[in-house]
């Protein structure tokens, strides 16, 4: 049964101080942090839904371990997770740990890859981080930051994927779906994934964080899409602040099942 959502009350605005007794003062008051247009009850209320819609969300990037997870983000780098998963499943066959893809070289990789965008400098840096992990992690995956981003072709936001997913740290990794959401629902503006990250990371209730990744990543994909987003499927209508919103109305808010998200749009 669909949990009946009940509106949370209007905040109440405060008063603003006067201007002081003692005249302007000289010295210029220190900067302040943006603003965000919701509560801290609003805030948790959004992601309170979100973790009733997926208990325990799961990327949609295939692997089994931890070592085939890096390879797959590696790889999704400006490429849909359905094109990766297809070029992988007969790559990790063959190669599910390092030592097996260090043997493989860049040439066998670079022709299991080929569907995917830019697939000859990836598979010149799968075959250059499998390498690595050999010779210098003993063929584990690092599982710190500072390890995973020394790795070739590996950045800020494929190390906190990792570092989620595989090892259940709470990071959030920023993708073109999370920056545009951070805008949009004006949960936390910014120009660069490292604002909009830092922005979320400050706002998202603690006990959220672990899963909050993958939920914003979800409802970016399959509801707040970026061409036309979909409002009436959407759980918080009610309390998004976004522009370009078209309803007040949210959505029942119930338990998805799992496995059974829909395919990505070309709009998505």
């Amino acid at each position: 049964m669909a949990e009946k959502i009940v509106p949370l009350p209007q905040s109440v605005k405060r008063k603003s101080s006067g201007a002081s007794s003692q005249g302007r003062s000289t010295q210029r008051p220190p900067a302040r942090r943006r603003r965000i247009p919701y509560t801290r009850a609003e805030i948790a209320e959004i992601f309170r839904r979100f973790a009733v819609q997926r208990p325990d969300p799961k990327g949609e990037l295939e692997h089994s371990n931890p070592f085939t997870l890096l390879v797959a983000v590696v790889l999704s780098a400006q490429a849909t997770d359905v094109g990766v998963n297809k070029a992988t499943r007969e790559l990790f066959k063959i190669a599910d740990t390092p030592q097996k893809m260090a043997a493989l070289g860049e040439e066998v990789i670079r022709e299991h890859i080929r569907t995917i965008g830019l697939y000859r400098n990836k598979a010149r840096n799968v075959a250059a981080l499998a390498r690595t992990l050999v010779e210098q992690h003993g063929g584990e995956v690092p599982r710190d930051r500072a390890g995973l981003e020394a790795l070739p072709g590996v950045g800020r936001k494929t190390a906190s994927v990792v570092l989620n997913s595989a090892f259940g740290e709470e990071t959030l990794a920023v993708d073109t779906h999370i920056l545009r959401l951070g805008n949009r629902l004006k949960l936390a503006p910014g120009k660069t994934p490292e604002a909009v990250e830092a922005g979320l990371l400050k706002v998202i209730p603690q006990p959220y964080l672990r899963h909050a990744h993958h939920w914003l990543i979800l409802h970016g994909r399959y509801v707040c899409k970026a061409r036309k987003p979909e409002c009436e499927a959407c759980v918080i209508a009610d309390l998004c602040k976004a522009d370009v919103k078209t309803s007040d109305v949210p959505a029942p808010l119930r338990e998805l099942p799992a496995g059974l998200l829909p395919e990505p749009t070309a709009s998505g």
